[in-house]
């Protein structure tokens, strides 16, 4: 995604993954791989589909304020 002249990636990750630092930052790193050079943000939602981000604070403040739904998703699968 593009916001304001920032490219970034949004992975979509399990929410137990949000709810350690340590899984977060070995998550980001494993993504990082796939999208070099781009800022990483791990997003999760609840079982209501509320999202919560995880990443660099000006993105995730950007994220948290818009509809989950405006975000233009494309689907990739890495074999690792």
């Amino acid at each position: 995604m593009k916001e304001q002249g920032v490219t970034f990636a949004i992975v979509i990750v399990k929410p137990h993954i949000l709810q350690s630092q340590f899984e977060s930052q070995r998550a980001s790193q494993t993504c990082s791989g796939h999208f070099p050079g781009l800022p990483i943000v791990l997003m999760a939602q609840d079982s209501r589909g509320v999202p919560t981000y995880w990443g660099r604070k000006d993105i995730v403040s950007f994220l948290t304020r818009l509809h989950v739904s405006l975000i233009p998703w494309k689907e990739y699968t890495f074999n690792d």
